[in-house]
């Protein structure tokens, strides 16, 4: 008897799910996460670096520290928990920390402002996204 993976499970549940006409097909997802969890990865372990070696003041990780764990959150949330609610709230808090964390930072290093472009459209797409899977999927 055959067993379907968490990610395939993941898969047959999104494709369930009432989307727009404009949603991307869900095999775009995985490409896109990809290149921006490198872009996240560099920008974000210069800004830890940067503030344990006090070259920053801490405070500035604090939204970095925020945006990934409601990052992390996310996927567990929409399709551990299967709550389109929760999932909104958690990718609002996502864009907002993230928003937060570009604001903070761009004093002290314009770069890492600037390499989270990409990372804030893709999060700022995928909140209408989600927001609008919600409203469709309300019950």
């Amino acid at each position: 008897m055959p067993t379907t993976t968490p990610a395939t499970q993941s898969y047959l549940q999104y494709q369930e799910l009432i989307k727009p006409s404009w949603s991307p097909p869900s095999w775009l997802f995985g490409p896109v996460w990809s290149v921006l969890y490198i872009l996240i990865a560099i920008s974000f372990s210069t800004v830890f670096y940067k503030a344990a070696t006090k070259q920053l003041p801490l405070i500035i990780i604090l939204p970095f520290i925020l945006n990934l764990i409601f990052n992390a959150a996310f996927t567990p949330i929409q399709f551990g928990l299967k709550n389109n609610l929760l999932a909104s709230i958690d990718i609002l808090l996502v864009l907002g920390t993230l928003i937060w964390a570009m604001l903070a930072i761009y004093p002290h290093i314009r770069w890492i402002t600037y390499i989270q472009i990409p990372y804030l459209l893709w999060v700022t797409f995928a909140t209408i996204l989600q927001l609008t899977i919600t409203y469709l999927n309300w019950k």
